[in-house]
């Protein structure tokens, strides 16, 4: 299997009316996030973020907005074998998706085992990752 390149996209998915979608792994049930996934080698960031909400939503041909941000974060030491040696951590690139209202989704079997539309608060709650905690947090406004 060849190592995956230390860069991401994470792809905040929301209604208007204040829903977060979040996903829950396959990997590691306790686990749960928004879209998430690594570049190709060879691959932009908006390509791996319509990439990744199709495989992992069923959604397609919808607007992806680049929000022009991004962070870097250490991976998580149970994932680092997925990375070329020596890499300790990941450049995440973030994007959103705003829909009118929530919708059906077709996760992907091999990833997730569920999914769920929660209220922004509660999804920041629920999220395991700080990244994606913060995502969540800054794209609402906080009480």
């Amino acid at each position: 299997m060849p190592f995956k390149r230390p860069e991401s996209v994470l792809v905040l998915i929301t209604a208007l009316d204040g829903k977060v979608l979040l996903l829950q792994r396959k990997d590691k049930p306790d686990f749960w996030q928004s879209v998430t996934g690594s570049l190709e080698w060879d691959e932009e960031p908006v390509e791996a973020a319509r990439r990744e909400l199709f495989e992992e939503t069923g959604l397609a041909d919808l607007p992806v907005k680049n929000n022009h941000f991004s962070q870097s974060y250490t991976i998580f030491p149970s994932w680092r074998f997925r990375y070329p040696p020596g890499i300790r951590r990941n450049r995440e690139h973030l994007f959103t998706v705003t829909l009118e209202k929530m919708c059906p989704i077709v996760i992907s079997d091999s990833e997730h085992l569920y999914y769920e539309w929660l209220d922004w608060s509660e999804a920041a709650k629920k999220v395991t990752s700080w990244s994606n905690r913060e995502a969540i947090l800054n794209h609402f406004d906080r009480p």
